[in-house]
């Protein structure tokens, strides 16, 4: 006997078919409805043994697939599963097509015989009766209906137990943060206190350029962080408002000034009026002040990021440009995640929790950003803000320096 045995639980299709070719029998494997009849379609079979519930096509449509086939409408069906056991389930599998109907587990002695009845029986060489057919479909179609409501509500629930424990995650991580202020502030006193009564050598001053250096990182990303967490728990008390995006650039070039004449970088200048957009002030310069700064790092000694300005739609976009470093082809799709914080996407190191925080705030107000490599180097920093003026005004651009 050639067999088609349908079922997408690998450890079953194993038992069934080493019992089978033990007994000299030849064994064809699908996972699923589909791939039976791709495979029925070039295959000749003697029988198929089928389980129900799989994935893209189970076993009750697999029935009717083949029995409205009048190439496979005489091809033996059974049924072997242990989802369905009332008789309601055994009267649908017979109705679309199915000769018997097994339910797991059975012995291979009562399979064996089932199917070999199945395969001796007369077939009808015409399809079901209309009124019969639509009847066991509109019961198969409830029965989809019914099970896809139970899923939902299971799925509603795992999702309510998720959210509760996403909560409570992220309330205890700011509880955590506020609480390592305290001694972290303690050890930043002490190591000042001790830079401070250090000889001026340059081996001193070198470390007091690391402890600068690694005091600034802990405080970007505890505060970084912070804010993460707030966003997630309180995303909905972030209002929107209308905010002078000019005003807001200038303020984010300015917190960044520091950062950027540290790597002797510097940014283009700004028109006096850009317009207003839909936001939180001071959460906005936030958000542009870590794209500026990601921007700096990935820019050599002596060059400029370049800052561009254009109107698209409803919409206000804000360019930011560097000229020296690209990314990574595996870097680029997780360039706004928090996971990738300890990842080296630049020379100088990596780019710490700035632009997931930046992509984080923008979302509060319908707004977004996106990265790209320029050509032949550099990269772009998009951003897409949601304009709060009237369509007609017109916006000036950012002159470069």
């Amino acid at each position: 006997m050639k067999l088609l045995i349908v079922d997408d639980i690998d450890a079953n299709l194993k038992v069934l078919r080493v019992t089978f070719e033990a007994e000299g029998h030849t064994i064809i494997e699908a996972r699923d409805g589909i791939e039976a009849l791709q495979i029925l379609d070039r295959e000749t079979v003697d029988a198929v043994l089928s389980d129900i519930m799989m994935p893209r096509m189970d076993g009750y449509r697999l029935c009717h697939e083949i029995r409205t086939n009048e190439h496979l409408r005489e091809l033996p069906i059974v049924i072997y599963t242990s989802t369905y056991t009332s008789a309601g389930d055994e009267k649908l599998a017979l109705s679309l097509g199915a000769d018997r109907y097994l339910k797991k587990p059975a012995p291979f002695q009562t399979i064996l015989g089932v199917l070999l009845e199945a395969i001796a029986m007369p077939h009808a060489t015409s399809g079901p009766e209309p009124r019969q057919e639509i009847a066991a479909l509109k019961d198969y179609g409830d029965r989809l209906v019914a099970k896809l409501e139970e899923k939902n509500i299971e799925l509603a629930a795992a999702n309510g137990r998720l959210s509760i424990l996403d909560r409570a995650k992220n309330e205890f991580l700011i509880i955590i943060a506020h609480e390592l202020r305290t001694p972290l502030t303690g050890l930043f006193i002490l190591g000042d206190l001790v830079i401070a009564g250090m000889q001026p050598t340059r081996e001193n001053l070198e470390l007091q350029e690391v402890f600068l250096r690694s005091r600034n990182r802990i405080l970007s990303i505890l505060e970084d962080a912070l804010l993460l967490t707030r966003i997630d728990v309180q995303t909905e008390e972030f209002g929107g408002a209308s905010v002078p995006l000019g005003y807001v650039l200038s303020h984010a070039i300015q917190g960044t000034t520091e950062f950027a004449r540290s790597r002797d970088v510097g940014f283009a200048m700004l028109a006096a009026n850009l317009g207003p957009v839909v936001g939180d002030q001071d959460l906005l310069i936030r958000s542009f002040r870590s794209l500026l700064e990601t921007a700096v790092k990935f820019s050599r000694k002596g060059e400029t990021v370049d800052l561009t300005q254009e109107v698209v739609g409803d919409s206000m976009q804000v360019i930011i440009d560097s000229n020296s470093w690209s990314i990574t082809a595996t870097a680029m799709p997780k360039f706004f995640e928090v996971f990738a914080i300890g990842e080296a996407l630049t020379p100088g190191g990596d780019l710490g929790l700035g632009p997931a925080v930046a992509s984080r705030i923008l979302s509060l107000f319908g707004a977004s950003v996106s990265v790209a490599n320029r050509d032949p180097l550099g990269i772009r920093l998009t951003v897409s803000l949601k304009s709060a003026a009237p369509k007609s005004a017109r916006q000036p651009e950012l002159a470069d320096a």
